[in-house]
């Protein structure tokens, strides 16, 4: 015969009850369950005061430096108004009562100067959703410059993180993954570190920089001029502008030399054709003899393909200028 329980049901006879190897036990069910669930809710979405001693960095380096006037401004707004939005915390994995911080960088920096405590929020975060968290914030934010988002992808390809979930994270298609990742790579962090954010340059400058800076073997010399007292004093665009002039200025020093051919390859490694770029133009060469039918194919379809590629340029120069035009947002 069944059995009340506690809470008024009926608890089967012991011969009616399952084995605990008949059904796997569910974490946590029915009225327990619910309310465990709306507790952990409630308690992430919490706003809490946490001592800024006990929060540690965490996740991608974002910014490429921080704007010192702006960050005296951002101080003083909370110095007068205190702090409005709560940063995003983590509980630290290996520290127990420590904290990581996933979001809120400069709240969090400026909080610490004024010697307050942090409101944040705090949720069970691991690696993967720490980045897709980050990113989505990095998203909605209009003051993060392209490279500083170029830089964040690369850095994210470097910790071995697929493109589709770059993508995911920072709500771009995978072509422009792709394009965030030529000119994220193209650049150590510290040499970025030092030119910073330079919200007034796009991909075609600096994609531009990175030609002269490999072409022209001027490294040396860019860095050469980021240790002088005088770079330091100037903004982050007047960086870009003085080592893009410095590279340039060492391309006019440099021996004259006749342009190499570039061989370009498929995806298995077999060679499609050369292409050479000069002061008058760009050639195309494909090879009759190794082209297996692909130079005749490629020369009845070359209006089409060219024309397609000249689209596909202006929609990329379109973006990328839109992208440099909406970098100076309001610091958050």
């Amino acid at each position: 015969m069944a059995r009340k329980g506690i809470l008024g049901g009926d608890l089967p006879d012991k011969a009616q009850r399952r084995r605990p190897a008949d059904v796997a036990p569910a974490p946590s069910r029915g009225a327990v369950g619910a309310l465990q669930s709306s507790l952990t809710k409630l308690q992430e979405n919490a706003v809490q005061e946490i001592d800024a001693s006990l929060i540690d960095e965490a996740g991608i380096e974002d910014r490429l430096g921080i704007d010192s006037a702006a960050q005296t401004q951002l101080r003083d707004s909370l110095a007068t108004y205190g702090q409005q939005v709560p940063v995003l915390l983590r509980p630290h994995a290996t520290k127990p009562g420590r904290y990581e911080i996933v979001y809120g960088r400069r709240r969090l920096k400026a909080l610490r100067d004024l010697g307050v405590p942090v409101k944040a929020m705090i949720r069970q975060l691991d690696d993967h959703a720490l980045v897709m968290a980050q990113g989505q914030e990095n998203t909605a934010r209009q003051d993060l410059s392209f490279i500083e988002k170029a830089s964040f992808t690369a850095q994210l390809s470097e910790q071995n993180y697929d493109r589709q979930t770059i993508a995911a994270a920072l709500s771009i298609d995978l072509p422009m993954v792709s394009r965030m990742l030529k000119v994220g790579t193209a650049f150590p962090l510290p040499f970025l570190r030092k030119i910073g954010s330079a919200p007034g340059i796009g991909r075609d400058r600096w994609m531009a920089l990175a030609r002269a800076l490999e072409e022209n073997d001027s490294t040396g010399y860019a860095s050469a001029l980021m240790t002088t007292p005088e770079f330091a004093q100037l903004d982050s665009d007047a960086r870009f502008d003085a080592v893009f002039k410095r590279a340039a200025r060492v391309a006019t020093k440099a021996p004259k030399t006749a342009p190499k051919p570039r061989t370009l390859r498929t995806a298995s490694g077999a060679a499609l054709g050369d292409i050479k770029t000069t002061t008058k133009g760009v050639t195309l060469n494909i090879a009759a003899k190794t082209a297996e039918g692909f130079d005749t194919w490629f020369d009845s379809n070359a209006q089409a393909l060219l024309q397609e590629l000249h689209d596909r340029w202006t929609k990329e120069r379109a973006e990328d200028r839109g992208s440099s035009n909406n970098q100076k947002g309001t610091n958050t």
